[in-house]
């Protein structure tokens, strides 16, 4: 991975570099009142290069312009599309002119996952963010357990807007304002529960790792799904039916048999998603003995 970054960025810098200077030669005549003349301008007048209009100035990006460009790259493309030169490209600029603002893709992908992250927060707020309403029309607020809830219904619906946050460091996220910001609300949404800071974290922890990790099988099925050509379940199954065949037949696994024959939700991922989500907020408030006037009491082990 060092190797090719670095292989990336001398490709992108030479390539740049060669550019824009060939592009600033052929464009000023070393006054300052470039453009091109569509001729030969070493015997021109300075007359004839005062009546010429100045190149104008180079636009200057913002972090935000940045950050959108790459998650429209991402969104389409994948995470392995956003580059420098091709992040240059989208924003028509010289891909050297983006290092004043960013080091390289590691902050470009900062400022991506701090983007996604905003969608979040303004939903909270009652704003329909970027991706639409969240889930259900409902909003953060009440008591402990729905405000976990609602936050975990969002950010699934996050990730499955922006599926290549799974593949960056996104799954636990990176120190962005937005991310921090997301875990503040959550974390004092426990206020007032008698959980001590290590307890309330593990309890953000558990329920941000549920989503997680059921929204990246979510996603890598839409994958296998569309690299083997499938439109629904039905066809992936269909592609792999001696395989199961195989198995089922082997009479080593009754259980797993019973489910194939008998289960009904198989393709259900909303009442999948929810039933595990409320099956995790029942074991932690059982565990930590969490009543209906809002207090824990804790074993101490």
């Amino acid at each position: 991975m060092a190797g090719k970054k670095a292989d990336d960025t001398a490709g992108d810098t030479a390539g740049d570099t060669a550019g824009d200077t060939a592009g600033d030669t052929a464009g000023n005549t070393g006054d300052g009142t470039g453009g091109d003349t569509g001729g030969d301008t070493a015997h021109e007048s300075i007359w004839e290069r005062m009546e010429r209009p100045a190149r104008p100035p180079r636009a200057a990006l913002t972090h935000a312009q940045i950050g959108a460009a790459a998650v429209e790259i991402a969104d389409t493309e994948g995470l392995d599309a956003v580059s420098m030169r091709r992040l240059a490209e989208r924003l028509g600029v010289a891909t050297m002119g983006l290092y004043r603002y960013v080091r390289g893709k590691d902050d470009v992908i900062e400022l991506m996952v701090d983007r996604v992250y905003a969608e979040e927060a303004r939903a909270g707020e009652g704003g329909d963010g970027e991706g639409g309403e969240s889930e259900g029309g409902e909003s953060e607020g009440g008591d402990w357990r729905e405000v976990l809830r609602v936050s975990a219904m969002r950010l699934r619906a996050l990730i499955l807007r922006h599926p290549w946050l799974v593949d960056t460091t996104a799954g636990t996220g990176p120190l962005t304002p937005n991310f921090v910001a997301r875990i503040d609300r959550l974390l004092a949404s426990l206020d007032g529960l008698g959980l001590d800071a290590d307890t309330a974290m593990t309890v953000i922890g558990t329920v941000t790792a549920f989503v997680t990790g059921a929204t990246t099988i979510r996603i890598r099925m839409d994958r296998l799904m569309r690299k083997e050509g499938a439109e629904k379940m039905d066809d992936l199954r269909t592609l792999y039916s001696s395989r199961m065949r195989w198995l089922l037949e082997s009479g080593r696994y009754p259980a797993f048999e019973r489910y194939i024959r008998q289960g009904v939700r198989k393709d259900d991922d909303d009442w999948q998603f929810e039933l595990g989500l409320d099956s995790v907020l029942d074991g932690i408030a059982a565990r930590l003995r969490i009543g209906k006037q809002g207090t824990a009491i804790m074993d101490g082990n």
